[in-house]
């Protein structure tokens, strides 16, 4: 059975090299993501984010040329979700696209309310991103 899937996209006025190496970084997650969580963790080259319902696994795909932050995230229930998400160059710009896939228990309120979560994250994203105001180095409330 085909789940439903939305596209949420941005478009972010920075080259998409820039935007990917800032997304891909698990350490600038509460900064940009904080529908995801508000603070990462690295054991031991492993990453975890502290969501509203408790710790969850957080890993990128391998870093790559071609934009790709396809992530999966295991949830505190041991459930764990593949979210395609790329970064798609236009000139001195890029789109980025999430990808939201509905679970198979979801209501179409939580379904609309994730996208819009995701949406939320990704125009922090490029408020970060245009604005010069994500901080030197880009890393807070990261425990090592």
């Amino acid at each position: 059975m085909a789940s439903q899937s939305r596209h949420v996209s941005e478009w972010i006025d920075r080259p998409a090299a820039d935007v990917y190496e800032y997304a891909s970084d698990p350490a600038n997650l509460p900064e940009w993501a904080p529908g995801l969580g508000n603070a990462v963790e690295d054991v031991d080259g492993r990453w975890f984010v502290e969501t509203p319902s408790g710790r969850a696994g957080f890993a990128f795909v391998g870093r790559n040329e071609y934009g790709v932050l396809d992530h999966e995230v295991t949830l505190p229930s041991g459930e764990v979700v593949h979210n395609p998400m790329r970064v798609i160059p236009d000139g001195d710009a890029c789109e980025v696209v999430f990808t939201l896939r509905r679970l198979a228990d979801m209501t179409d309120e939580d379904f609309a309310r994730d996208a819009s979560l995701v949406q939320a994250d990704l125009a922090r994203l490029k408020h970060l991103l245009e604005s010069g105001e994500r901080p030197a180095g880009g890393q807070r409330d990261i425990q090592q």
